[in-house]
């Protein structure tokens, strides 16, 4: 049975309809101001005050440091199902953080509330908690060099409002989940389809200098229909797919997803189990994501530090083949882990993460690198957009080229479980996908479990696929390893 493979629709942008229209990109001052455009309640200047107020009252109760974040996000989401409204939700939070530090001991709250009542009580808290907290010599801002100065902070094109009502929304799920429901008769049913559109907005401030802010907006369309098979063990298969960009405008074409949802439901008819073997395995691209971000945690400080990584000490060490690179570049327009800062007031910049297969960088926070005597890398919070490559990826290496590559083996589309160790890297996951024979997929696949150790899995990347696909703040095309142990029947 030769099983048409999964592949991802163009990102056919949206049709010029009044859903995929947006106002003229604004600048960050001007996108965080409460305009009829933004859907916020609260103006950039009115949280600048706010920030203020708080970091002043920190000081007069006698805070070595402080800082403090005010923040509103705001949005809609809409869900149908089998051509049926099911849940309008819309959604608003605020918030104020407050962070104290009394010498090296620090102290945290918040607060929905914006009265200045409300605020001095929150200063008080977290001062209060920074007295009776026990001292730690590495606790405290950014050393001020660290600092990214306003006049560094770039405009990334983040925030894109978009001013979709309940009911338009809920017709563009409805067109999702109709074009999936009519790829084919046995697309008997579905779990639904979603339109989500939010946006947020905030300002930070801290007593080392730091001011800034921004505004940024994601939306998305998904659906997940089901397939079955007739006769009297009626088999069921269901699969999902989704668009989800900072523009409403360049998401893909609801009919484009819920007609490739569907095939991959379709794909999956059929399914039986296999033999316990050893095999080369081939990571679907929206799963190669997976083990880049394995791999970003085991390097993460706070996993570095409490020495609960299997890359403990790999910085400058060969982690991954000589081909492999990764990069990280913060600053990419309406980048989905674009950022002018990190969290913390940092300076960010692109860099090598990995080349040639060395390790040349880990993802540290102030804090954890003062725990590794190291400087930080301006990732409190996380990554930033990383992009995985391989120097031997050709332009051709689409899905077909690697499925050739892989020859007979595994190609996994679907994992279940969390089943990574991060202290010694033991890998199993359950799994699903297609058994390849000779380049070319024979027939799907389910309940098995694929197991490895992440040090030898990273080891044995053999290819990149050119199918790169962004899942967050993350590219990587479909990747093949060499060997792993596949449990089945």
């Amino acid at each position: 049975m030769n099983t048409p493979s999964p592949r991802a629709p163009k990102a056919v942008r949206a049709p010029s309809a009044p859903h995929a229209r947006r106002a003229p990109a604004p600048t960050q001052a001007s996108a965080a101001s409460s305009t009829p455009d933004s859907g916020f309640s609260y103006s950039r200047p009115f949280f600048e005050e706010l920030v203020d107020r708080a970091l002043a009252h920190a000081k007069k109760l006698g805070a070595t440091d402080a800082g403090a974040e005010a923040s509103e996000g705001c949005g809609l989401s809409v869900s149908v199902r089998k051509g049926e409204l099911e849940n309008v939700e819309r959604n608003r939070d605020k918030s104020l953080g407050v962070t104290v530090y009394i010498g090296h001991r620090r102290g945290n709250a918040s607060t929905s509330d914006f009265s200045t009542k409300a605020i001095e009580q929150t200063v008080q808290a977290a001062y209060d908690i920074a007295r009776f907290t026990a001292e730690d010599p590495m606790a405290g801002l950014p050393d001020a060099d660290d600092i990214a100065p306003a006049s560094t902070h770039r405009d990334l094109d983040l925030f894109h409002p978009w001013s979709i009502d309940s009911e338009a929304a809920a017709r563009l799920a409805m067109a999702c989940e109709a074009a999936a429901l009519k790829t084919s008769r046995r697309i008997t049913n579905s779990e639904g389809a979603g339109v989500s559109a939010q946006q947020s907005h905030f300002f930070s401030a801290h007593t080392r200098g730091f001011r800034g802010g921004y505004a940024s907006s994601r939306h998305s369309f998904s659906v997940s229909p089901i397939a079955s098979l007739p006769g009297k063990n009626a088999e069921m298969q269901r699969d999902a797919w989704y668009s989800s960009m900072r523009d409403a405008a360049e998401l893909a074409s609801p009919e484009a997803v819920g007609r490739y949802a569907a095939q991959r439901a379709l794909s999956r008819l059929g399914s039986r189990k296999i033999p316990t073997t050893q095999c080369p395995v081939l990571f679907e691209s929206t799963l190669a994501a997976g083990l880049l971000g394995s791999f970003v945690q085991a390097v993460s400080g706070g996993a570095l530090y409490r020495k609960s990584s299997f890359l403990l000490d790999s910085l400058g060490k060969m982690v991954f083949p000589k081909h492999i690179d990764i990069l990280e570049d913060p600053f990419l327009l309406r980048g989905k882990g674009s950022s002018p800062f990190d969290e913390e007031g940092v300076r960010v910049a692109p860099r090598k993460v990995v080349q040639g297969g060395r390790v040349q960088g880990y993802f540290l926070s102030s804090y954890s690198a003062r725990k590794l005597g190291m400087k930080t890398t301006g990732n409190a919070g996380g990554s930033h957009n990383l992009t995985m490559t391989s120097r031997l990826t050709q332009a051709s290496d689409d899905l077909d080229a690697m499925l050739k590559k892989l020859g007979t083996g595994l190609f996994v589309t679907e994992l279940m479980g969390q089943g990574t160790n991060y202290v010694t890297g033991d890998y199993s996951r359950g799994a699903s996908g297609f058994w390849v024979e000779n380049g070319r997929i024979a027939f799907p696949v389910h309940e098995i479990t694929i197991a490895g150790n992440m040090k030898t899995m990273l080891k044995g990347i053999e290819a990149v696929g050119a199918d790169a696909y962004n899942y967050g703040a993350k590219t990587v095309g479909s990747i093949l390893i060499n060997r792993m142990k596949v449990a089945g029947s």
